[in-house]
Protein backbone atom coordinates (compact mmCIF):
# COMPACT_ATOMS: atom_id res chain seq x y z
CA UNK A 1 0.00 0.00 0.00
CA UNK A 2 1.75 3.31 -1.23
CA UNK A 3 -0.19 5.44 1.36
CA UNK A 4 0.71 3.26 4.49
CA UNK A 5 1.67 5.04 7.82
CA UNK A 6 4.84 3.72 9.86
CA UNK A 7 3.35 3.41 13.50
CA UNK A 8 5.49 3.74 16.53
CA UNK A 9 4.28 1.07 19.30
CA UNK A 10 5.59 1.47 22.51
CA UNK A 11 5.75 -2.03 24.31
CA UNK A 12 7.12 -3.99 27.78
CA UNK A 13 5.89 -6.95 28.76
CA UNK A 14 2.93 -7.38 30.92
CA UNK A 15 0.42 -5.26 27.93
CA UNK A 16 -2.76 -6.41 27.55
CA UNK A 17 -2.53 -9.33 24.95
CA UNK A 18 -5.61 -8.49 22.84
CA UNK A 19 -4.56 -4.78 23.17
CA UNK A 20 -1.85 -5.15 21.48
CA UNK A 21 -2.85 -8.32 18.57
CA UNK A 22 -5.71 -6.29 17.33
CA UNK A 23 -4.47 -2.94 16.49
CA UNK A 24 -1.50 -4.49 15.35
CA UNK A 25 -2.75 -6.79 12.71
CA UNK A 26 -5.49 -4.71 11.76
CA UNK A 27 -2.84 -2.03 10.93
CA UNK A 28 -0.57 -4.37 9.22
CA UNK A 29 -3.72 -5.85 7.07
CA UNK A 30 -4.28 -1.87 6.23
CA UNK A 31 -0.76 -1.66 5.03
CA UNK A 32 1.02 -0.15 7.61
CA UNK A 33 4.45 -1.08 9.50
CA UNK A 34 4.07 -1.19 12.97
CA UNK A 35 7.39 -1.04 14.62
CA UNK A 36 7.88 -2.50 18.12
CA UNK A 37 9.63 0.03 20.52
CA UNK A 38 10.62 -1.05 24.06
CA UNK A 39 13.82 -0.68 26.17
CA UNK A 40 16.33 -2.99 24.18
CA UNK A 41 16.29 -4.27 20.43
CA UNK A 42 15.64 -8.26 20.52
CA UNK A 43 13.89 -8.20 24.11
CA UNK A 44 11.23 -10.45 24.06
CA UNK A 45 8.33 -8.66 25.74
CA UNK A 46 5.14 -11.06 26.78
CA UNK A 47 1.37 -9.86 26.95
CA UNK A 48 0.30 -10.04 30.87
CA UNK A 49 -2.25 -13.29 30.03
CA UNK A 50 0.85 -15.37 28.41
CA UNK A 51 -1.01 -15.42 25.18
CA UNK A 52 1.60 -13.30 23.11
CA UNK A 53 5.01 -12.28 23.03
CA UNK A 54 6.21 -10.19 20.39
CA UNK A 55 10.40 -8.98 20.15
CA UNK A 56 11.28 -5.81 20.37
CA UNK A 57 12.26 -4.73 16.96
CA UNK A 58 14.01 -0.94 18.01
CA UNK A 59 15.31 0.63 21.21
CA UNK A 60 13.80 3.54 22.38
CA UNK A 61 17.24 4.64 22.28
CA UNK A 62 17.45 4.02 18.62
CA UNK A 63 14.17 6.00 17.37
CA UNK A 64 13.02 9.48 16.77
CA UNK A 65 9.04 10.81 16.57
CA UNK A 66 9.66 12.04 13.32
CA UNK A 67 10.46 9.34 11.81
CA UNK A 68 6.94 7.66 12.41
CA UNK A 69 3.25 9.23 11.64
CA UNK A 70 1.34 7.44 14.68
CA UNK A 71 1.87 6.19 18.40
CA UNK A 72 0.19 3.14 19.24
CA UNK A 73 -0.01 2.58 23.72
CA UNK A 74 -1.10 -0.80 24.47
CA UNK A 75 -2.54 -0.92 27.86
CA UNK A 76 -1.77 -3.83 30.50
CA UNK A 77 0.76 -3.27 32.71
CA UNK A 78 3.28 -2.06 29.73
CA UNK A 79 2.35 1.37 30.51
CA UNK A 80 2.50 1.99 34.14
CA UNK A 81 6.27 0.05 33.33
CA UNK A 82 7.17 2.52 30.92
CA UNK A 83 6.18 5.78 32.37
CA UNK A 84 9.14 4.89 34.57
CA UNK A 85 11.67 5.35 31.82
CA UNK A 86 11.87 8.79 31.37
CA UNK A 87 12.60 8.64 27.70
CA UNK A 88 8.94 7.09 26.92
CA UNK A 89 8.04 9.78 28.64
CA UNK A 90 9.79 11.90 26.67
CA UNK A 91 8.52 10.15 23.18
CA UNK A 92 4.95 10.84 24.12
CA UNK A 93 5.15 14.11 24.68
CA UNK A 94 6.90 14.97 21.55
CA UNK A 95 4.55 13.38 19.86
CA UNK A 96 1.61 14.99 21.15
CA UNK A 97 3.62 18.45 20.76
CA UNK A 98 3.97 17.96 16.94
CA UNK A 99 0.22 17.20 16.95
CA UNK A 100 0.75 13.64 16.10
CA UNK A 101 -1.98 10.71 16.02
CA UNK A 102 -1.82 9.11 19.59
CA UNK A 103 -3.94 6.52 20.25
CA UNK A 104 -3.80 5.07 23.57
CA UNK A 105 -6.11 1.88 25.61
CA UNK A 106 -6.61 0.79 28.94
CA UNK A 107 -3.78 2.29 30.79
CA UNK A 108 -2.09 3.34 27.84
CA UNK A 109 -3.08 7.31 29.18
CA UNK A 110 -0.57 6.64 32.81
CA UNK A 111 1.82 7.89 30.16
CA UNK A 112 -0.18 10.81 29.51
CA UNK A 113 -0.30 11.73 32.99
CA UNK A 114 3.64 11.21 33.21
CA UNK A 115 4.10 13.38 30.19
CA UNK A 116 1.90 16.19 31.96
CA UNK A 117 0.00 16.44 28.68
CA UNK A 118 -3.49 16.33 29.84
CA UNK A 119 -4.42 20.29 30.28
CA UNK A 120 -7.32 20.81 28.57
CA UNK A 121 -8.48 17.34 27.09
CA UNK A 122 -10.72 15.00 27.01
CA UNK A 123 -10.05 10.84 27.14
CA UNK A 124 -11.33 8.10 28.64
CA UNK A 125 -9.32 5.21 29.49
CA UNK A 126 -9.67 1.58 31.76
CA UNK A 127 -12.02 2.11 35.05
CA UNK A 128 -9.58 2.70 37.35
CA UNK A 129 -7.60 4.97 35.28
CA UNK A 130 -10.55 7.21 34.65
CA UNK A 131 -10.87 7.49 38.49
CA UNK A 132 -7.39 8.62 38.88
CA UNK A 133 -7.63 11.16 35.45
CA UNK A 134 -10.74 12.75 36.74
CA UNK A 135 -8.74 13.75 39.79
CA UNK A 136 -6.22 15.81 37.41
CA UNK A 137 -7.92 19.53 36.93
CA UNK A 138 -9.10 20.67 33.80
CA UNK A 139 -9.58 17.16 32.14
CA UNK A 140 -12.51 15.27 31.21
CA UNK A 141 -13.07 11.74 30.68
CA UNK A 142 -16.07 10.05 29.32
CA UNK A 143 -17.07 6.75 29.73
CA UNK A 144 -17.27 5.45 25.53
CA UNK A 145 -16.08 2.74 23.73
CA UNK A 146 -13.96 5.62 21.74
CA UNK A 147 -12.83 9.22 22.46
CA UNK A 148 -11.23 11.41 19.88
CA UNK A 149 -9.77 14.92 20.79
CA UNK A 150 -7.35 16.59 18.37
CA UNK A 151 -4.58 14.28 18.05
CA UNK A 152 -6.01 11.34 20.78
CA UNK A 153 -7.78 8.23 20.09
CA UNK A 154 -8.21 6.93 23.23
CA UNK A 155 -10.41 2.95 24.24
CA UNK A 156 -11.24 1.80 27.79
CA UNK A 157 -10.80 -1.90 27.30
CA UNK A 158 -10.19 -5.76 25.43
CA UNK A 159 -14.01 -5.08 24.43
CA UNK A 160 -13.88 -1.89 22.50
CA UNK A 161 -10.76 -2.73 20.14
CA UNK A 162 -12.88 -3.08 17.17
CA UNK A 163 -13.90 -0.06 17.42
CA UNK A 164 -10.75 1.71 18.93
CA UNK A 165 -9.23 0.04 15.88
CA UNK A 166 -11.25 1.38 13.55
CA UNK A 167 -11.18 4.79 14.71
CA UNK A 168 -7.28 4.67 14.14
CA UNK A 169 -7.81 3.21 10.14
CA UNK A 170 -10.02 5.76 9.56
CA UNK A 171 -7.89 8.82 11.09
CA UNK A 172 -4.92 7.72 9.49
CA UNK A 173 -6.89 7.57 6.03
CA UNK A 174 -8.00 11.05 6.19
CA UNK A 175 -4.63 12.20 8.01
CA UNK A 176 -2.73 11.53 4.71
CA UNK A 177 -5.69 13.84 2.91
CA UNK A 178 -4.77 16.15 4.80
CA UNK A 179 -1.12 16.17 6.04
CA UNK A 180 0.36 16.13 9.15
CA UNK A 181 -2.08 17.86 11.94
CA UNK A 182 -1.31 20.90 13.99
CA UNK A 183 0.06 20.76 17.41
CA UNK A 184 -2.04 21.83 20.19
CA UNK A 185 -0.83 25.48 21.39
Amino acid sequence: MADGKRIACIVGSGFEDSELRVPYDKLRTEGHEVVLIGKKAGEEVAGKQGKETFRVERSIDDVQVQDFDMLLIPGGHSPDNLRADERFVRFVKEFDDRGKLIAAVCHGPQLFISADILDGRTLTAWTTIQHDLRRIPNVQVKDEAVVRDANWITSRKPDDLEDFSRAIIEDLKSAGARGEREART
